[in-house]
């Protein structure tokens, strides 16, 4: 007789690997649940228009609503302006010194402002109008807001140049785009304003974002844009910086005028007003925002006030993260098994690396008589390895130990005891234990025994 064979042989053999993004997606569901129904605004630069990465945008965008995150779109148009301004034979003109790189605006200029921008919002609605099957997009049903959100005021004369239609943010409709997010809308942003007598106002679209995300205590600015990460003096990629350390790239002698250092500003600005976070990432490359937002590194360069990393004693709040970590880990026999009951009793014990909320590590101290101490349970998240979390949560753990008056620590392990000998651990012995924890000890795993004097 013949059987037919399984459409899914994972069924039949539980052995079998699941495909990788069910992990992937155990790996970003902490983001999720911290993300959801949290504030974003996202701005991204004309040239992502132009360069056929909106549909693609969209898409990202169209999943992180889905995902229960409140949206503030707002769009750059500064090629498509340039593309009427050559249409019509107008030069473009800008101002200098403190006004750098902002247009000046005058009648005709105004009515091109007027036509790239409105072509650009339309293009954008229709692409959050899509819902063709088979497409990242079928069945959202996403509804975008425009609208007269944002009051503007003229540049006036500046340095002796009269900026004419050129404007500054002046105030935000905040209480209306709270309505319309509340109502599960992604709200639409143009860098347009109007005066109350009704003239409108070429903006740029760094301060309407700056503006709206201060407006709305934003938990996050994105900046999509050429200008994407910072890099040191040595020419590395800065994954995050605090204000203090961001600081000397702004004062003079920093960083050249131009627009890395204008977007670093208005980031700088949106965080000293309240804003969370500042991203600033590559418009040219799909999928940054999804990069950046949940995975631990990103790919641009995050602003914050202080140092976002926190190193410090775990709590009952902690307690499922560090499960998270460790399973993985006693499934393989690298750590002995605890378990929930046994982490929550010995949670005082505990110290974690947090970053941006979600647990990245844990390590545990017991003291025992003699001066001596017990590092146990060192671990770190897989996806964040080699980053230097598990020297942090040692030294951190050594520093615990010396407060306690401990003199020597030990730890007991299985396969990293060339990790523990680079960290000035030295080959022990179990009659070296502690007397309490000699009685204790599993000869099944035969743990090697590493001592340090600290």
């Amino acid at each position: 007789m013949s059987t037919k064979p399984s459409e899914n042989p994972s069924q039949d053999n539980p052995s079998v690997d699941t495909f990788p993004f069910v992990s992937w997606l155990r790996t970003v569901a902490p983001y999720i649940h911290s993300f959801h129904g949290k504030t974003f605004v996202i701005a991204f630069a004309g040239e992502l228009a132009t360069d056929s990465e909106l549909e693609n945008l969209v898409e990202d965008i169209a999943m992180l609503h889905a995902m229960g995150m409140n949206i503030v779109l707002v769009h750059g148009s500064r090629p498509q302006i340039q593309e009427q301004l050559a249409l019509h034979s107008i030069a473009p003109v800008y101002g200098s010194g403190q006004m750098l790189g902002y247009r000046i605006t005058d009648t005709a200029t105004m009515e091109c402002v007027k036509e790239a921008v409105g072509e650009l919002r339309l293009d954008i609605e229709a692409c959050f109008s899509q819902g063709l099957p088979n497409t990242p997009m079928a069945g959202s049903r996403i509804s975008v807001i425009s609208g007269n959100f944002i009051t503007a005021r003229p540049v006036g004369i500046v340095e002796g140049v009269d900026f004419m239609n050129t404007g500054l943010v002046r105030k935000v409709d905040a209480e209306s785009i709270k309505m319309s997010l509340n109502h599960n809308k992604i709200v639409l942003l143009s860098p347009l304003g109007f005066s109350p007598t009704g003239q409108a106002f070429n903006l740029a679209y760094e301060d309407v974002a700056c503006a709206t995300a201060t407006a709305l205590k934003a938990d996050k600015l994105i900046f999509l844009s050429s200008v994407h990460a910072l890099k040191d003096m040595n020419g590395e990629h800065i994954a995050e910086i605090s204000l203090p350390d961001l600081a000397p790239y702004l004062n003079d002698g920093g960083l050249p005028p131009g627009e890395l250092r204008s977007l670093l500003a208005t980031a700088a600005k949106a965080v000293k007003l309240g804003v969370n976070r500042v991203h600033l990432l590559p418009h040219n490359r799909d999928g940054a925002v999804l990069e950046e937002l949940f995975t631990h590194d990103g790919v641009g360069t995050m602003i914050v006030a202080s140092d976002i990393e926190n190193l410090r004693e775990a709590n009952m709040d902690d307690v499922g993260g560090i499960l998270q970590i460790i399973s993985p880990l006693e499934d393989q026999g690298v750590l002995a098994p605890r378990g929930r009951t046994v982490i929550e009793r010995d949670i005082s014990n505990f110290s974690v690396i947090e970053h941006d909320q979600v647990i990245f590590g844990c390590a545990a101290l017991f003291p025992f008589s003699n001066s001596m101490g017990e590092l146990a349970c060192l671990a770190v998240d897989e996806n964040t390895q080699g980053v230097g979390d598990g020297e942090r949560l040692l030294k951190r753990v050594e520093a615990r130990a010396k407060d306690l008056g401990i003199k020597k620590l030990f730890v007991l392990t299985t396969r990293t005891e060339h990790w523990f000998l680079k960290r000035g651990f030295v080959k022990g012995s179990v009659d070296e234990l502690p007397k309490e924890r000699k009685s204790h000890y599993n000869w099944d795993r035969k743990s090697m025994v590493l001592i340090k004097n600290l």
